[in-house]
């Protein structure tokens, strides 16, 4: 996962500080108490103290199953995971001087990819000459926003890079 920093929970003996904030294995706060005596609590209950919150003065620490809260922890994440949508953004070619069967036909492919919410990047390349046509290559574009109508959002407009018009379309929410 991109952007979450992983930090390592301690455990028992891990712990570094001389005093915690207790919670008790039943959620009621015992208060500041010694780390051995915190310690000691969470063996004699045949459970692991674990710290919650490293960056409280003095840290949080409760008293639990750890191996049942990495459990716990993890069903989340997956399930948080599941729950994820990927976009992808979708490429569809054009050129100058298309038919307008061909051009139907990539329209239909627009409106497929729209339907599974993905972006699409409508590329226009010129060959040759063609380069000279510029305002075709806009006519290009114009008419596959009007063709689309109000099933779209222009993200960026067209805009020409060397021999090659590109704009980002998006599905309307």
């Amino acid at each position: 996962m991109k952007g979450i920093v992983k930090q390592k929970v301690r455990v028992n003996r891990q712990i570094r500080a001389n005093e915690v904030r207790l919670i008790t294995s039943d959620g009621k706060q015992a208060g500041i108490v010694p780390f051995q005596n915190a310690l000691d609590i969470a063996v004699s209950e045949g459970l692991d103290l674990v710290e919650v919150a490293p960056e409280a003065e003095p840290p949080v620490c409760k008293i639990m199953d750890y191996g049942k809260f990495k459990y716990e922890q993890s069903k989340r994440s997956q399930q948080a995971k599941k729950k994820q949508v990927t976009v992808q953004v979708k490429e569809v070619k054009f050129r100058p001087k298309i038919e307008d069967h061909d051009f139907q036909f990539k329209l239909k492919n627009i409106r497929k990819f729209l339907e599974q919410k993905n972006r699409i990047k409508v590329t226009l390349m010129f060959r040759g000459r063609e380069i000279a046509f510029k305002d075709l290559g806009l006519q290009v574009m114009a008419r596959v926003v009007q063709e689309m109508g109000d099933e779209i959002v222009v993200e960026q407009h067209p805009r020409l890079e060397g021999r090659t018009m590109t704009m980002m379309l998006s599905p309307k929410s």
